[in-house]
């Protein structure tokens, strides 16, 4: 039975990483539940250039269903699978999180679909991935993080290393999207480990 992970982009910036997390799932032949927040999609047009207007165009042009399966669900959609315990995915991860999101996770909100699937993960003991990308972080921010650690979550902030010589934009996004893809225990050759 293929794994299912669930992937939330939301409105920090680097909402590459979140695209080729995304990316490297289905080419692997896994399910993926797709949530992405407004500010995710402003972050498409505006880091990445998309043109959002048609949202069902970009996830059929960016998100290829190649191996694996995609299921895109508006954050206002309640009765989507992963909004259940009962649902058996995997993972989840919020790859990049922004600090707004991170608090309303960190503080049982369930203000939209994808805060809700995070209180779900949590609450079933099963793994949330959370990505913060945002820089300096001040003590609230901490805190909340902090506290989603306590709670069981995994903080692998988006925090690329050198060692590996990267020469491109590609290899940097590689570095942090194969971190996640590690601590999701998804096989991978997106970067050269330390040793290797």
């Amino acid at each position: 039975m293929k794994k299912i992970f669930v992937v939330g982009i939301t409105g920090a910036s680097g909402a590459v990483y979140g695209v080729r997390l995304v990316q490297q799932l289905l080419l692997h032949d896994y399910k993926v539940h797709l949530l992405v927040t407004e500010a995710g999609w402003q972050v498409f047009r505006e880091e990445l250039e998309w043109d959002t207007s048609d949202r069902d165009a970009v996830i059929q042009e960016h998100f290829p269903s190649v191996n694996g399966e995609l299921h895109y669900h508006t954050l206002r959609d309640f009765t989507a699978p992963v909004a259940s315990g009962s649902y058996r995915s995997d993972a989840m991860v919020i790859l990049p999180c922004s600090m707004g999101t991170m608090s309303g996770i960190a503080h049982g909100a369930s203000g939209n679909l994808l805060e809700r699937t995070a209180d779900v993960m949590l609450k079933e003991g099963k793994k949330l991935v959370i990505v913060p990308r945002e820089t300096p972080l001040n003590v609230i921010q901490l805190e909340n993080m902090t506290k989603l650690a306590q709670a069981g979550a995994r903080i692998v902030p988006a925090m690329p290393g050198y060692y590996h010589k990267p020469r491109t934009m590609d290899d940097i996004i590689n570095f942090v999207v194969g971190k996640v893809l590690d601590t999701l225990d998804v096989p991978h050759e997106l970067f050269r480990r330390w040793g290797e």
